[in-house]
């Protein structure tokens, strides 16, 4: 192995390994919210902000995150991120109060939004388009479903037998291991000349913000509550000011050149989708085994685990090689199919009297199996033929994709779940099945998006590569 080849292979160990963390985080503290709503007396209002508050902080500020990394260099985005998720691990491990646990959530919200993009455009920089990038998007996946459910054991595990204070006092050790090695990697191209664009990032933050809140809040108290239907109208203004903001400065947040090719937009779209399927079957699936199979957290966990196996297998071992021989559109399709066919799955074949085996089992490895094809997919059908100056905002807005489609996806599902539950006289299992059958609807109109999308034309502008990219940006090494 050349030392081009091992720089690129040190990269791509280190950026998976600083998904693997932020993603670990995401799902570990879920396990220990009863602990934590009972050693801290926090009511329900307030406990569920310790999953929202992040959720909000990171959702919103993803494509801020994105620009950010691009203007003023990846590394750098990337050190302070890992820093001040690390700062912040700390706060929460020793919140002595409510509101300061919500709080410091809601900062490392704010630090995984600076560190994920910046870690996903080095990725995606440092490794030529084709066979090489289709290898290290598929390993990112990989990292993420491993993060996820590594995340659910772990968590059970340290709050059993540490505490809850452990899922977040684990974070600054492995963050400063993982900064003993960014130093290593590219720095990065940092568009000095550049305007960070300081209405247009407020503006989209504040709107995905408000989505986020008025979402949760319609799923909490009902989507007629004042606060849900204020925040919703909010969302839509600030939207629309976005829009008519971007198309009258010269140098937009967005880059009208992404938006530009069908298929992007397509890749794009098939990402809410598939973040508001993934986002609803571990949800719903992990209330099914809990409530129906009265699974404890870390059987539950241990019962999803073929899902990560699968994600990780076939993304590092399957994957890779059907994007480079047939490209990203048909394996993304493939994947919804699949998809699709994993959600119907569960919704025809989970009852009160089903088994785990029977009917859980081949629903998890169809969906999961989906996963592996389309997440990969989409990353590469979004990057690809994207300038290097703009792998930033195109990696925040493959993140953002996934993460507002969770949210907006949960927030449906749950309701309608809800809504047949109470109509069939508190059936639970008759909820979850309607979740996922509309699940299966989202699949089919994904395959139809897709289907439809015409193939982007080549870019007439060459597309920076690592060894071009090394050059200009040899001065603005961190």
């Amino acid at each position: 192995m050349n030392k081009t080849r091992r720089a690129a292979a040190l990269a791509t160990g280190v950026i998976c390994a600083v998904q693997f963390v932020l993603q670990l985080d995401f799902s570990i503290v879920n396990v220990a919210l009863n602990t934590i709503q009972r050693e801290l007396s926090m009511p329900p209002a307030e406990l569920q902000w310790i999953v929202t508050g992040y959720a909000l902080t990171f959702g919103s500020l993803l494509l801020a995150g994105g620009r950010l990394a691009d203007l003023l260099g990846r590394r750098r985005l990337l050190v302070i991120g890992l820093v001040l998720f690390a700062v912040a691990s700390l706060g929460c491990g020793l919140a002595r109060w409510p509101v300061m646990l919500i709080v410091a959530r809601m900062v490392q919200g704010a630090a995984a939004a600076l560190a994920s993009p910046a870690a996903l455009s080095l990725l995606t920089t440092a490794s030529p388009e084709g066979h090489e990038r289709n290898r290290a998007l598929a390993l990112w996946q990989a990292s993420t479903a491993g993060g996820a459910t590594t995340g659910i054991i772990a968590g059970g595990l340290l709050t059993q037998y540490l505490g809850w204070r452990a899922v977040f006092l684990i974070n600054p050790p492995l963050i400063a291991l993982l900064l003993a090695f960014v130093p290593r990697l590219p720095a990065g191209t940092a568009a000095g000349g550049g305007k960070v664009g300081i209405r247009g990032a407020a503006l989209v933050t504040a709107a995905i913000a408000a989505l986020i809140y008025g979402l949760t809040e319609g799923q909490q108290h009902g989507f007629g509550s004042p606060a849900s239907v204020a925040a919703l109208v909010a969302a839509v203004v600030l939207a629309l000011a976005f829009i008519y903001s971007e198309r009258t400065l010269p140098a937009p947040m967005i880059p009208p050149s992404l938006l530009a090719a069908p298929a992007r937009r397509a890749a794009i779209a098939a990402m809410l989708l598939i973040g508001a399927t993934l986002a609803g079957y571990v949800y719903f699936l992990s209330l099914y085994l809990q409530k129906v199979h009265h699974f404890s957290p870390v059987q539950t966990g241990l019962g999803l685990l073929p899902s990560t196996l699968t994600v990780v297998l076939m993304s590092t071992l399957v994957t890779r090689r059907l994007l480079t021989r047939f490209g990203a559109r048909p394996v993304l399709l493939a994947g919804l199919m699949i998809m699709t066919a994993g959600q119907l799955w569960l919704a025809f074949m989970i009852t009160g009297q089903s088994s785990y085996l029977d009917g859980v089992l081949p629903g998890l490895l169809l969906t999961s199996l989906s996963i592996g094809l389309s997440l990969p997919a989409a990353s590469v059908a979004i990057t690809t033929g994207v300038h290097g100056r703009d792998q930033g905002i195109a990696g925040a807005m493959f993140t953002t994709g996934q993460q507002v489609g969770a949210a907006v996806g949960l927030a449906v599902l749950a309701t309608a779940a809800a809504a047949r539950t109470a109509a069939t006289a508190g059936d639970v299992v008759a909820g979850y099945r309607l979740s996922f059958l509309i699940a299966a609807g989202l699949g089919a109109f994904g395959v139809a998006l897709v289907a439809l999308a015409r193939s982007p034309a080549p870019s007439r502008e060459p597309v920076d590569t690592p060894s071009s990219a090394a050059s200009s940006e040899q001065a603005a090494r961190d």
